[in-house]
């Protein structure tokens, strides 16, 4: 079932309310979903991506302006293949009750993890399958039901998802809403089991304070400004074609895309030799390049350039990364060149908000501690990427720092290790999921106890009182 809205009616509130009460009716009419619906419900979701991957592609392209096939099919299709297949072929495992010691005798002790329910997912435009069908593997191998709200961004993904998942799944075990910012606000105020939320820290704020009134526990996946620590002992030339291999896949448009780079300052020019170097080759040409991705919107489009216009007006020396020396400023086809940002002051905006683009801020440092205390001096990122052999900055990099992630000699892998948690800290988010992490996410962890007939571990409680428990307490309360 797919409820679609252009904006917050009084029909479209009753609509949500009465399909997430039939879901919730149904949870419980059904009982908790065996090994085998779960199964069948990540087989399901798989079969829907696969047998429509060239119709995903058509729409998040459209949607985009521009967006390369191969981009969509390896990091939205079989990103969230590899979720799916990940769950199917550890949830036996998962589910089974864990035993714990009991500290009397003939008593057992064990945790079971029970569904939740039904779970909202309100999943954004950069990445529109992964970040739905990510979270949703991990909803369904927790054997809950889930009510999917996509992005009013990328409306075309959007009602086809709405349109393949009424074809692959009972309305009663996922359905879709479809609308815009308003729906969304509507959406985020149901009484869910659990809600997931991925985007923006402003939205995630207006989110979080909408669950609280029916007490629903919330995920947030967020974003904020990853760092990039380059160290004198890493490999340059390595450092700068992984960082701008992902600051340019997608144009930038990525949550965990490096945000800003600290970076030696004797190394700065060779940063950025290097940098137009390895550019060129990636992208010889950008404007009809079907390699390179269009910014999402003009609203987007205006938000970048404004970046560029900011720090240009206070200072800042910019390196477009243009091969070809094309004219970009066709607001209809929405390309930006990748450019490096140098010596950016602390009153320029692309040193505040989350970039979401193909500009990368170069800052220098004199001495590493320095940079380990710039990082510090800001809100808690996503991720944090060091580049480097030195084991010393490597540990302070480590514990002296608070990230979703640390990722060495690297940007972004993380993600690719479904055994991992993928989750922020602070303001780039709360809660993870992705594997075992997710499965528990999304599950309520109940304590059981089976007592046995001739113990009882609340004897000691009963009066009247005497040597007995004088006794124990005295065994009780000490330091040993």
């Amino acid at each position: 079932m797919s409820i679609t809205s252009q904006s917050a009616t009084t029909s479209c509130a009753e609509q949500l309310s009465a399909a997430l009460a039939r879901m919730k009716q149904a949870h419980l009419d059904e009982g908790p979903a065996s090994l085998e619906l779960r199964r069948d419900r990540l087989d399901r979701a798989i079969a829907l991506l696969l047998d429509n991957r060239e119709a995903i592609v058509a729409a998040v392209s459209a949607d985009f302006g521009n967006r390369s096939r191969e981009q969509t099919l390896l990091s939205d299709i079989a990103g969230s293949v590899a979720s799916l297949k990940h769950c199917r072929e550890y949830l036996a495992q998962w589910m089974q009750p864990q035993s714990h010691p009991a500290p009397f005798p003939g008593c057992q002790a064990r945790v079971e993890y029970q569904p939740l329910g039904v779970v909202g997912v309100i999943s954004p435009w950069n990445f529109p399958i992964v970040l739905a069908f990510g979270p949703l593997a991990s909803i369904f191998a927790a054997g809950n039901r889930a009510m999917l709200k996509p992005s009013e961004l990328t409306p075309r993904t959007s009602a086809l998802i709405g349109e393949l998942v009424g074809r692959y799944f009972h309305e009663n075990e996922l359905s879709t809403v479809l609308g815009d910012a308003e729906v969304g606000a509507l959406f985020s105020a149901q009484p869910f089991d659990h809600l997931i939320f991925t985007g923006g820290t402003s939205v995630a704020r207006h989110i979080m304070r909408a669950a609280s009134e029916n007490l629903v526990p919330v995920t947030l996946e967020l974003g904020g400004k990853s760092p990039v620590l380059v160290s004198r002992s890493a490999d340059l030339a390595m450092a700068v074609q992984r960082v701008l291999t992902v600051k340019t896949f997608n144009a930038g448009q990525i949550c965990l895309a490096p945000d800003y780079v600290l970076l030696p300052q004797e190394w700065l020019e060779d940063f950025v030799e290097e940098a137009l170097r390895f550019v060129a080759t990636l992208y010889p040409t950008l404007r009809d390049n079907p390699d390179y991705t269009s910014i999402i919107n003009p609203r987007n489009f205006d938000r970048l350039h404004g970046y560029l216009a900011d720090a240009r007006a206070k200072g800042a020396r910019l390196i477009e990364m243009n091969p070809a020396q094309e004219d970009l400023a066709d607001r209809e086809i929405r390309k930006i060149a990748p450019t490096l940002v140098l010596d950016p002051s602390e009153h320029m905006q692309v040193l505040h908000d989350e970039i979401f683009g193909p500009l990368l801020p170069i800052k220098t440092y004199r001495d590493f501690a320095s940079a380990i205390d710039y990082v510090n001096s800001r809100p808690r990122p996503l991720a944090a990427y060091y580049f480097g052999e030195d084991a010393d900055e490597r540990q302070q990099v480590l514990k002296r720092t608070t990230s979703g992630a640390v990722v060495i000699n690297d940007v972004m892998s993380h993600v690719l290790f479904e055994a991992l948690p993928f989750g922020g800290v602070g303001h780039s988010g709360m809660g993870a999921y992705h594997g075992v992490y997710g499965f528990r996410t999304f599950s309520h962890a109940k304590a059981v106890v089976v007592q046995s007939p001739i113990g009882e571990s609340n004897l000691a409680m009963r009066a009247p009182y005497g040597a007995m428990i004088h006794g124990l307490l005295d065994q009780l309360l000490t330091a040993e």
